[in-house]
């Protein structure tokens, strides 16, 4: 059974920086592509970031505009867990962050491409 469990979410000032991780467990996902959305109340659940494998040594990695520059996704195969650091961190990030992962190849921003996804991690920046 696929289990994904993220970890590192808090509250942390305007300006500040948390690393998220998830573990995921069940099967490898070395070849999987692994994503970090989050949905802030009332709001519709929205892409963050995506890293999928490449064939190659470096990864393939998609962000979306709104955390570019600031946050990065990375992921250890070998532990199969994926991280997501995020530095300069707004109000406006405040929400509950999930892990996702899609088992097929190739990046994807939109969440029903998704087959798996963790409980979340709540993440507020306080002003």
């Amino acid at each position: 059974q696929v289990q994904l469990v993220e970890f590192g979410g808090g509250l942390v000032q305007s300006g500040g920086s948390l690393r998220l991780a998830c573990a995921a467990s069940g099967r490898a996902f070395t070849r999987a592509t692994m994503g970090w959305f989050r949905q802030a109340p009332g709001k519709e659940r929205e892409f963050v970031a995506a890293i999928a494998w490449s064939g190659g040594t470096t990864a393939l990695t998609d962000y979306a505009e709104s955390v570019k520059g600031r946050f990065a996704i990375s992921k250890d195969n070998a532990k199969n867990m994926v991280f997501l650091q995020t530095n300069s961190l707004k109000p406006e990030d405040s929400a509950v962050y999930y892990c996702a992962a899609k088992p097929s190849p190739g990046i994807s921003t939109t969440p029903i491409q998704y087959d798996y996804w963790g409980q979340g991690t709540q993440v507020t920046v306080a002003s």
